[in-house]
């Protein structure tokens, strides 16, 4: 008779088991490797908020300066642009 998934899946976590206890190293490796994927995940969203708001800045910089240089065009020259 063939094992089912449960069988299998906990002769997989025993064997995992055993091997971790029987080696101290690799189960802190382990856990280390699981902290550093957290710290990187921790770090890419922060950095993804930081560009948002820096982004948003620049745009609405921009917006004023636009508003700005066109309130500094002439109405002559505007009207010879539409043209």
């Amino acid at each position: 008779m063939n094992p089912g998934i449960e069988e299998e899946g906990g002769k997989v976590a025993t064997s995992f088991i055993d091997t971790m206890k029987s080696q101290p190293l690799a189960l802190s490796l382990v856990v280390m490797n699981i902290m550093l994927m957290g710290l990187l995940y921790y770090i890419a969203e922060v950095s993804k908020e930081t560009r948002r708001q820096e982004v948003s800045v620049l745009i609405d910089q921009q917006k004023e300066m636009s508003q700005l240089l066109y309130k500094c065009i002439p109405a002559e020259t505007l009207k010879e642009l539409q043209k």
